[in-house]
């Protein structure tokens, strides 16, 4: 089976856990004898393209001609099996799809965030989640508010390029949808039920986890909709030192608060922006992971790279993270539903999944691999606590969640049966 894996990876200024799944997916897939030819762009390429590359950037979301004919020439040299596109934004662009149609070659989808709908993709802004342009022919609240980029500009062709492209969207044979609620989210936009397919992301193992740390680790973007301001508000309610040690990793608009923060007390200390083998051993420095997100967050690497390891996760009641942790019920689907709706989950965790007849307190979710909250400070400070003296009773059972769900031997071999499932479909001819 031939594979051509396309994917326009983010600045490596800014750490993704996108461009991390998709350099795995295709060392799992080569590693079980599928022949991969990426098709990878880099945003890094930007600053020294030609001046008549750049000249060509503001259209290359809508069309991107340089992608249209490097990827024409690699169908029709190798006629892969399969397209499989992640992230088309912004030297790929979308008509990848196209191109990839006109040579005959179906093409999967993994939906990572909400860009069908959403300008910024995360359905957050101004510190809530918004969905202000969902429903809309053209995404104005969008380039009013400067959602892309912080521009006008950049955010007025990026919702151009998404209205443009919605037909496009709905010519892919097959979405992967990393959880149930972004399947919602497809089918919502017209998508329909056959041509999705829940199927989450994997990591590499690391091997039999190493024992149990103390203390917490934040490791994610340090913005607003990761929810490091919110998890250093619930740290602050507590005494110093009464928790063990927050480790904080990662970089970004908010790296102020974590300093002052690390500064002003000795339980927190600051780790910066880590490597691989640096992750690996924060990770196993620590007793809890935090996922603290204020938006919709789809599917964190960071929650299957703890599991892996062994370490239960405390985090927020929304997007993919309640699924991640085994702790998911019935609700209003992450990443359609209201904000109203999305902001006020402290109730919605059913009793049963704290535990049945347990001292679980009101309000935190208990699931096979961890905990859930709101995304308030209050809650999750009343959850510090609780997760860090139930952390040992889960530690093997969020090392099995991994193995049962998240292993690369098992998801790998799911997306080979996509792949072959359209394989042998009609051309797109």
């Amino acid at each position: 089976m031939r594979i051509v894996v396309a994917h326009n990876r983010y600045r490596e200024a800014q750490p993704s856990g996108e461009n991390t799944i998709v350099d795995s997916e295709i060392a799992q897939l080569t590693a079980a004898g599928v022949e991969v030819l990426p098709f990878i762009r880099s945003s890094d390429e930007i600053p020294s393209m030609s001046k008549a590359a750049k000249a060509l950037l503001p259209i290359s979301p809508i069309w991107a001609p340089r992608a249209q004919h490097d990827l024409s020439r690699l169908l029709t040299e190798h006629r892969p099996d399969v397209l499989h596109l992640h992230n088309p934004y912004p030297l790929l662009s979308p008509w990848v799809v196209r191109t990839a149609h006109r040579h005959g070659v179906p093409v999967v989808q993994t939906v990572h965030n909400y860009r069908q709908v959403c300008s910024s993709g995360i359905y957050f802004r101004d510190g809530v989640i918004c969905q202000d342009c969902k429903g809309r022919a053209l995404g104005v609240p969008a380039i009013k508010h400067r959602c892309y980029r912080d521009s006008a500009a950049q955010s007025a062709l990026m919702a151009t390029t998404l209205a443009v492209h919605r037909g496009t969207w709905r010519s892919v044979d097959r979405y992967i949808a990393l959880t149930s609620a972004i399947a919602d989210h497809l089918r919502d936009y017209g998508i329909p039920d056959e041509r999705i397919v829940v199927k989450p992301n994997s990591v590499p193992d690391p091997g039999r986890p190493a024992p149990l740390g103390d203390g917490f680790l934040f490791m994610a973007r340090l913005s607003p909709e990761k929810g490091v301001d919110l998890l250093l508000d619930a740290w602050r309610r507590h005494p110093v030192g009464s928790l063990g040690t927050l480790r904080v990793a990662g970089d970004g608009e908010l790296r102020h608060l974590v300093e002052a923060a690390a500064a002003e007390r000795p339980d927190v200390v600051y780790l910066g922006q880590l490597d691989r083998a640096g992750v690996q051993a924060a990770v196993e420095a620590s007793a809890v992971v935090i996922a603290a997100a204020m938006w919709h967050d789809v599917l964190p690497t960071v929650i299957i790279e703890a599991l892996a390891s062994g370490r239960p996760v405390l985090g927020t009641a929304l997007g993919g993270i309640p699924y991640l942790v085994g702790a998911d019920a019935p609700h209003e689907p992450a990443g359609t539903g209201p904000a109203e709706n999305a902001s006020a989950v402290a109730s919605p965790v059913a009793p049963s999944l704290a535990g049945g007849g347990s001292s679980m307190p009101a309000g935190i979710g208990l699931g096979d691999a961890g905990w859930v909250v709101a995304p308030e400070p209050a809650a999750l400070a009343a959850a510090l606590p609780v997760a860090r003296a139930g952390a040992p009773g889960l530690t093997l059972s969020a090392r099995a969640r991994y193995e049962r769900t998240f292993h690369p031997d098992v998801v790998t071999k799911r997306l080979i049966d996509i792949y072959a499932g359209l394989a042998h479909t009609p051309n797109h001819v």
